[in-house]
């Protein structure tokens, strides 16, 4: 009997300190204190009636405070004296200290691609005219080609220009013919007409070059074609 009262203790003692290792969530102190009264309790009948008061609070307080120490209240994975956020949600993930990880919110940034518009300025005419000269031929032939084929949803806006040689409204006029005449090269060239959006004289305004020499106003004698592949 005398062997029983005493290995009876440490294996109540050994079951005791298992059982709270293995606690992980809820009420976990109330386990373990009530786990070390159990303990105690079963002490106290091995030993003496008056004792057993003693033995099951020592023994329950003895219980709580190994498994505040080596236990997982909340079972975030840190252990109840290293866990700085205790009672942590479940599923949490914490970092080392067991306080919740910050969560990184990324707003979606959406890059709107800018419309590709290609300006083509290099329709140059003879002074006073609004015929079309072999080689701008070509390059509207070219251009209608590659339209067709490959940005057949493109919308076109000519626009005609002059010199700042003659009367506002002479040259108002005259750079009208000569974006109409590009607008119908294009079309007999294949492209819709409906791809045409825009078809305006602008008569000498916006020069892109010095109207004082010769060399300024053949530069201004032009129509632009500006494409926007993208139909914006």
């Amino acid at each position: 009997m005398s062997m029983m009262k005493k290995t009876l203790p440490m294996l109540l003692l050994a079951t005791a300190l298992t059982g709270c290792s293995t606690f992980e969530r809820g009420d976990n102190i109330p386990l373990c204190a009530a786990i070390g009264g159990a303990v105690g309790a079963g002490l106290g009948a091995t030993e003496s009636s008056a004792v057993a008061g003693w033995g099951a609070l020592g023994f329950g307080l003895t219980a709580a405070a190994y498994c505040w120490v080596h236990g997982d209240e909340d079972g975030d994975g840190v252990t109840n004296k290293n866990d700085k956020c205790p009672g942590t949600p479940k599923g949490t993930e914490v970092d080392a200290d067991g306080c919740p990880v910050p969560v990184v919110v990324v707003e979606e940034v959406v890059i709107e691609e800018p419309a590709v518009v290609i300006v083509i300025d290099s329709l140059l005419f003879a002074f006073d005219s609004d015929v079309l000269s072999e080689q701008d031929k070509g390059t509207l032939s070219e251009l209608a080609t590659k339209l067709k084929a490959q940005a057949p949803d493109a919308t076109i806006a000519l626009a005609g220009f002059t010199d700042s040689v003659g009367t506002d409204a002479y040259n108002q006029k005259l750079s009208e013919r000569r974006a109409v005449a590009v607008a119908n090269y294009l079309v007999a060239a294949g492209v819709p007409q409906a791809s045409i959006v825009a078809v305006v004289g602008e008569g000498e305004t916006n020069p892109v070059a010095d109207n004082a020499t010769a060399e300024g106003r053949a530069k201004n004698r032009r129509t632009e074609v500006v494409i926007d592949p993208n139909n914006d």
